[in-house]
């Protein structure tokens, strides 16, 4: 399995200058990229074109061989906010996507009971939404996405919205179920440090050159730590690349 950009590029009806322009980039199964950049660079426009939410101006995406050109049960979208449904509770939201999906019942419960004991959840299964905290909502919407059982996982800025100490929390537990799972993982965030304690590899975008100014291979042994010097270095290679046009 791979997921494939071919010179993509992507211009709005109401702008003249294409915020996206060639970007070819391949994904392949089991690898975890982050997007990084400048506000304004096409971060979240690039991850709403694998979605097949937006569609390309030019070029075209690959998953499995096939050219995505709508939404599909192959890519699976956590946003920022969590998009639960306040009157479901936590079981109830993660079997929401399956039950659509027309996953069997029996199915539905192994994979719901699997994913919220990972996201150690499970005692919280029939708390009402509005009863657990932000970041255990965060978990649940996460649960929710990883029992779709989707090719691609596709996840924009999931942690953007929580305090520091929650989002990093968070973030521990999602490289801990990547380990487990090898999920493939496209991840929007501004976070340098996220990306580099998170990814595979980075993919920096740039606003001025309107697509990819470098792609920075991670190779650290994981789990991994924030004041590793090896860390600390990567950490300011990618924030030098994102300034680099200042």
């Amino acid at each position: 399995m791979s997921l494939e950009i071919k010179h993509i590029s992507k211009q709005f009806a109401q702008d003249e200058t294409a915020i996206l322009t060639d970007i070819n980039l391949t994904i392949e199964k089991g690898e975890f990229v982050s997007i990084v950049g400048k506000s304004g660079c096409g971060k979240s426009t690039l991850l709403n074109l694998i979605a097949g939410l937006e569609q390309p101006t030019t070029g075209e995406i690959l998953l499995n061989g096939n050219r995505v050109t709508k939404p599909g049960a192959d890519r699976c979208v956590m946003f920022q906010e969590n998009g639960l449904f306040p009157w479901l509770n936590v079981m109830e939201n993660v079997l929401f996507g399956m039950q659509m999906n027309g996953v069997s019942k029996t199915e539905q419960m192994e994979r719901a009971a699997h994913y919220l004991q990972m996201v150690n959840l499970w005692e919280y299964r029939e708390y009402p939404i509005h009863q657990i905290s932000g970041g255990m909502r965060q978990r649940t919407a996460l649960a929710r996405a990883l029992s779709m059982h989707a090719d691609v996982l596709l996840m924009d800025e999931p942690f953007s919205a929580l305090d520091k100490q929650t989002s990093n929390q968070l973030r521990e537990q999602l490289q801990s179920i990547w380990m487990k799972t090898h999920q493939t993982i496209v991840f929007i965030t501004h976070s340098v440090e996220e990306a580099v304690y998170l990814s595979d590899r980075v993919v920096v975008l740039s606003p001025q050159v309107r697509g990819i100014r470098d792609v920075v291979d991670i190779s650290l042994d994981r789990p991994r730590h924030v004041y590793d010097p090896e860390f600390t270095a990567l950490r300011h290679k990618l924030l030098d690349e994102v300034k680099g046009e200042d």
